[in-house]
């Protein structure tokens, strides 16, 4: 008669594991009045992190915000105190986008990088050319317990015309705001390009004009464990904006990206068959609703030779909610795969589900981390997918 028990008790504790929740960042708690524009990365020992900006003010994009992030040594199930990577004055340190090397061979155990971006006015003004943002790295050669001096990458994946802010920034293409992705970076597993580490990311170009069509989408890469960089082709879709990208077989990546005009609302995507340094094909996908916000994407196995996909956003063409994600088994050319996230919020009301980031668990199970309820909260929730 126990055995019965048992198993139910067991189906009920599987149940609560693939279901399980946990708030990893809380408005009004911990020093900050908002948290907003999270992303995560699974590091070698399975440890998680989990970062985010800090705004300690309010919810505005631009103001006193902090970089920083959370440790989980359970697979997500509790969270480290809130720590602070990053405090740049009373001026903003934001999108982050970490990933981890683990094709250095003077540290296999692995080097986290993160890479994030500083401003010093409003998004408008910057694209009015009277700010700047700046494009910065930091590493740490033990997973996260501690970090190096951060590094001015500017000069190198920027290309900004403000000599009054930095005489060195006089690059005639006038690149003016810019972001990084948002959500983790990538590296290259296998094929030609092994060991590249790629950043998505958008720029604005010149003067604003009519429905944020100076923005273009981009990348940027290094091969030598971040001694030097190289920049991709921008994306010629006027309005491409935010960007996130994964890996594919034989050397191609996937880049998933926001349609900032916002006259087509679904995700933007583009293929490159050169890790990423030129774009082969680039289309809106009609499979991929969305409201004119940010996605994630990343590779979770392979299947008959060929990368499957998971893909995350706010699957609504009006509304920032119902947070979904979908799978693709022909490395992003369908996805008839749909897993609900989270559908809980009134989409006639304030925005319930926004930008996420996906993380690898195991073979069966992913991790999101993803802002809910009027930005109030950043959660995480494990999905088993298959």
């Amino acid at each position: 008669m126990k055995k019965p028990v048992l198993f139910c008790l067991f189906l009920f504790s599987s149940f609560l594991l693939f279901a399980q929740e946990t708030i990893v960042f809380e408005a009004g708690q911990e020093g900050h009045a908002i948290y907003r524009i999270p992303a995560i990365i699974s590091l070698p020992t399975g440890d998680l992190l989990a970062f985010a900006e800090g705004r300690v003010n309010g919810s505005d994009d631009f103001g006193d915000v902090n970089l920083v992030m959370k440790r989980s040594l359970d697979g997500g199930f509790t969270w480290s105190p809130l720590q602070t990577l990053v405090d740049y004055d009373k001026l903003q340190a934001g999108n982050p986008a970490p990933v981890v090397d683990l094709f250095d061979p003077q540290h296999p155990n692995g080097v986290v990088y993160l890479f994030y971006n500083t401003g010093n006015n409003h998004e408008y003004d910057v694209r009015m050319n009277k700010g700047v943002r700046e494009v910065w790295m930091i590493k740490s050669f033990d997973l996260g317990r501690t970090w190096e001096k951060p590094e001015n990458i500017t000069p190198q994946v920027h290309k900004p015309n403000n000599p009054d802010f930095n005489p060195d920034y006089t690059n005639p293409e006038d690149w003016r705001h810019y972001a990084n992705t948002p959500g983790h970076a990538f590296q290259f597993k296998n094929g030609p390009y092994q060991g590249r580490i790629f950043v998505a990311a958008n720029h604005s170009k010149g003067d604003p004009q009519e429905h944020f069509s100076e923005y273009q989408a981009h990348g940027f890469f290094t091969d030598d464990h971040g001694k030097t960089f190289g920049l991709s082709e921008s994306i010629e879709i006027p309005g491409s904006n935010e960007s996130i990208a994964a890996e594919l077989s034989n050397g191609n990546m996937i880049m998933s990206i926001r349609n900032q005009k916002g006259d087509r609302r679904s995700r933007i995507l583009a293929f490159s068959s050169d890790g990423g340094e030129t774009w082969d094909e680039t289309y809106f996908e009609d499979e991929l609703p969305d409201p004119v916000c940010q996605a994630s994407i990343l590779d979770i196995g392979v299947e008959k030779g060929k990368t499957i996909l998971a893909h995350s956003n706010a699957a609504d063409t009006e509304e920032r909610n119902f947070l979904t994600v979908k799978i693709s088994y022909d490395e992003g050319k369908t996805w008839d795969h749909i897993l609900p996230v989270d559908y809980t919020g009134d989409s006639k009301k304030l925005p319930w589900t926004a930008y996420s980031d996906l993380v690898k668990l195991d073979e069966n199970h992913l991790g999101i981390l993803y802002e809910r309820d009027n930005y109030h909260q950043i959660v995480f929730k494990i999905l088993e997918w298959k």
